[in-house]
């Protein structure tokens, strides 16, 4: 693959999302949201395959924007805000696939256990939050 077919590739992509700048406004803040949704159907694939970066870049258009426009309150901790997280979406520990079994969610939504990278990220792509938010 040369440059002028990397190039129309991007331009299409950036076509259809937008992803060669800033969210825009709420709508496009969605229409991101909804893709980083569809990508974490599927995971598993995420960490070995090419789409991960695609997640990836996905994860920070969606960061940069909500700390510009829907920032989180600073006195929260992580687990408080993934608690919120959870009451916002009903789910219960056991919902939480990404952090691991429930003795591990309950450990860190109690505090004595620190998320590490890659739940923060997961976590971070489910909910459309900034990975700051998850993270110590």
């Amino acid at each position: 693959m040369n440059l002028t077919d990397i190039t129309a590739h991007w331009v299409a992509l950036h076509e259809t999302l937008g992803l060669g700048g800033a969210v825009r406004d709420e709508a496009h803040y969605h229409q991101l949201m909804e893709v980083a949704e569809s990508l974490m159907d599927d995971a598993p694939a995420l960490d070995a395959g090419p789409l991960g970066g695609l997640a990836a870049l996905l994860a920070e258009r969606i960061h940069a924007y909500e700390a510009r426009v829907h920032p989180w309150p600073d006195s929260s901790t992580p687990a408080s805000r993934l608690v919120f997280l959870m009451e916002q979406h009903g789910l219960r520990q056991c919902d939480l696939p990404e952090v691991g079994v429930q003795s591990v969610v309950s450990e860190v939504l109690t505090g004595k256990r620190q998320l590490n990278l890659r739940q923060v990220q997961a976590l971070a792509l489910r909910f459309g939050v900034p990975m700051e938010a998850l993270a110590a």
